[in-house]
């Protein structure tokens, strides 16, 4: 059986915070605004993950009420939602996401993000495709006021 889950998640960006986007940090002057470390990428990633199983959303297995998941590394979320998934029988076949945003300019950063989350997902990285694209200035995103970020996740039961 094939499933298709949808993600998606927006951040404000504020001085202060660093920038983390797929698990990679990126050299930036604003970070992503967040109970974790707010890495929309990985967060929309894990949403279309759980939705291809039925299983919630992030934020009922990571609430940001709970003071054991400030600061957390979505990375190590993200591996927590894929061992979820293989306990439903699951396996990845396919991550397709687009990253929002004006700045910084990600296409050089998008080879080591593909890298960490193939391997966070115990996948190869020619099942996760990872683009970026600009709004052309339009709305809070154009404004350069956040970051957002869309997924789309197939799997396929293992049994």
């Amino acid at each position: 059986m094939i499933r298709t889950g949808i993600g998606f998640d927006t951040h404000r960006l504020v001085s202060d915070r660093k920038l983390i986007l797929g698990g990679v940090e990126i050299a930036y002057e604003y970070g992503l605004l967040g109970h974790s470390d707010a890495d929309v990428l990985t967060h929309a990633i894990m949403d279309a993950l759980l939705g291809a199983i039925a299983d919630g959303d992030i934020g009922q297995h990571f609430p940001d009420t709970d003071p054991k998941w400030k600061g957390a590394d979505s990375v190590a979320l993200l591996r927590a939602v894929v061992a979820r998934l293989k306990e439903k029988g699951y396996g990845i076949v396919n991550i397709d996401a687009t990253v929002l945003a004006e700045r910084p300019k990600l296409m050089p950063h998008i080879p080591a993000m593909r890298q960490v989350l193939a391997e966070a997902m115990e996948c190869d990285q020619t099942a996760v495709s990872i683009k970026a694209t600009t709004v052309e200035g339009l709305g809070a995103i154009g404004r350069r006021e956040g970051i957002s970020a869309m997924a789309v996740a197939t799997v396929s039961n293992l049994n």
